[in-house]
């Protein structure tokens, strides 16, 4: 009794160092993007759902380094594409704000979720001018005058960031240019307060044009 309680002891003690290991190997292994070694990993028990301490999974990862072999390979593997870490951020939001626009399309037609509540995908790209990531976004329905936690739009982020291009493709959108942030800031007036003259004064012609 005891020698089987001894073995029964042992197989759990190496059962979850094993266990353990694995669940390292496979985070570093989507850190360096080895794609391989990752699929290999899920095929042999581990969770495609997997998260490191921040909550990030695999396909978040993936999709934050532009993995795109690899976030479609954990698509196919059923990864949930909707997963946030603990931060609120999905795969979605990363590969938007990296400026990933193969690898949004890929999360796209997954079904990731567009209007996420708190950081959209949307702001993110807007706040790092990929004006292409911006018009995807908006095709598939991205909330125009959503705002973020910090009660600004994407009009509001990219206005602030220096991001003309963003800003105009906002407008043409029919983005709403007279909103106002927390402070009672709008666009044109986060632009001049950054120096952004040039967005400023685009963004007072196109008010007085309505």
């Amino acid at each position: 009794m005891k020698n089987n309680l001894l073995i029964l002891l042992i197989f759990l003690f190496l059962h979850g160092t094993v266990h353990a290991g694995a669940y390292d190997d496979i985070l570093i292994a989507a850190q360096n993007d080895d794609t391989t070694v990752v699929i290999d990993l899920i095929k042999r028990g581990m969770d495609v759902n997997t998260t490191g301490r921040d909550g990030s999974s695999l396909l978040m990862i993936a999709a934050r380094n532009g993995n795109q072999d690899l976030t479609a390979k954990l698509i196919n593997q059923r990864a949930n594409v909707n997963h946030r870490n603990h931060y609120g951020d999905s795969a979605l939001a990363l590969a938007s704000l990296k400026g990933h626009l193969g690898l949004v399309n890929l999360l796209l037609e997954a079904q990731a979720d567009v209007n996420p509540a708190g950081w959209q995908p949307l702001h993110y790209a807007a706040f790092a001018g990929h004006s292409a990531l911006v018009s995807l976004l908006l095709v598939h329905g991205a909330e125009i005058d959503a705002r973020a936690p910090n009660g600004q739009t994407a009009l509001m982020l990219a206005a602030k960031n220096g991001q003309i291009e963003v800003v105009q493709l906002l407008v043409n959108a029919r983005a709403n240019i007279n909103l106002t942030d927390p402070n009672g800031k709008s666009a044109q007036q986060l632009a001049t307060q950054q120096g952004n003259t040039d967005i400023a004064d685009y963004l007072q012609r196109m008010d007085l044009m309505k």
